[in-house]
């Protein structure tokens, strides 16, 4: 009977002990780590700037697991236009610190306020969101209207709910969904990532970059803090807002994603109608990366158009 007993102890225990063992976001992790690094009331805070030194500026918000090495493409592409374009990892991604907690609207806008105000960004700033990067991007328009130029968002989470029921599980239950969420996901990650090998990149080796997040202690921890945080909550009233206060905004959408509920845009078209929509086709979730001139042309025409 002990014997059993501890077969299952090692079972429930196994994913947790796994955590343990995987490496420390330090010093040595970092020494290789692109541009340069601000201490903030959460710990560091890893970012880089692209573009020429003189012109507006734009700040790009990543997404729950894919840090900012997902706007490399987005960024030239942005500089090429005359932009002057800063990028970020989040807590818990990248080379940033792993502060516990949740990771709700307030502790993402805390990174962010600090980082623009460190990084003396200004008040005119085209704000770019990407999958929960949109979430962070819209609470922070609706907290700051007259900081913004425009807010663009790509592929935007919080304007819809997921029906799976795993993940309202992971959500919702502390102790199971802990555990699933150390025990499956992953296998999860690895898979999704896996999938999109061989689709074309502006970012080389973006498969190998997604996965190597595994590897670094704290990464699943934050996923499943924001899971349980910002991306529990809807935008929507924040997005309709952003009319009365003057800011406009863009979304961009990608007509096969799988990973955004599908009644996101349907939503935001009946509840914020001055929300300028576009949609490239063969697009999946990974548009900023796989669809890159498709997202900057869109960016460029609705700037002929009037946007800003």
């Amino acid at each position: 009977m002990i014997w059993l007993l501890l077969i299952v102890l090692t079972v429930a225990l196994a994913p947790f002990l796994r955590e343990t063992r995987r490496k420390v976001m330090n010093t040595a992790a970092r020494k290789d780590a692109p541009g340069s690094f601000a201490s903030l009331s959460g710990g560091l805070t890893h970012y880089r700037w692209t573009g020429p030194l003189r012109g507006p500026v734009a700040v790009c918000v990543h997404g729950l697991t894919t840090p900012s090495f997902v706007w490399n493409g987005i960024a030239a592409g942005l500089g090429a236009m005359g932009y002057r374009v800063l990028t970020y990892d989040l807590y818990g991604r990248g080379y940033s610190d792993r502060p516990k907690g949740l990771q709700d609207r307030a502790f993402f806008l805390s990174q962010l306020e600090e980082l623009l105000e460190d990084q003396q960004a200004g008040s005119d700033i085209t704000l770019i969101g990407y999958s929960m990067g949109g979430a962070i991007a819209t609470a922070f328009a609706a907290a700051h209207p007259t900081r913004l130029r425009e807010l663009i968002l790509l592929a935007p989470a919080g304007f819809g709910r997921s029906p799976d029921r795993v993940t309202q599980i992971i959500r919702h239950v502390p102790l199971i969904g802990s555990w699933l969420m150390h025990a499956i996901y992953p296998t999860l990650h690895m898979r999704g990532t896996e999938a999109e090998r061989s689709l074309p990149s502006s970012v080389p080796g973006i498969t190998d970059l997604q996965q190597k997040e595994l590897g670094f202690r704290g990464f699943i921890p934050a996923v499943l803090a924001s899971l349980r945080g910002i991306l529990n909550e809807d935008f929507t009233e924040e997005l309709r807002s952003l009319h009365k206060k003057g800011v406009p905004a863009l979304a961009i959408w990608g007509q096969d994603d799988a990973v955004i509920p599908p009644n996101s845009a349907g939503r935001l078209a009946e509840r914020a109608r001055s929300l300028r929509q576009e949609e490239i086709p063969g697009a999946g979730h990974g548009l900023p990366y796989t669809h890159t001139s498709g997202v900057l042309d869109i960016i460029a025409e609705n700037h002929r158009r009037g946007l800003v």
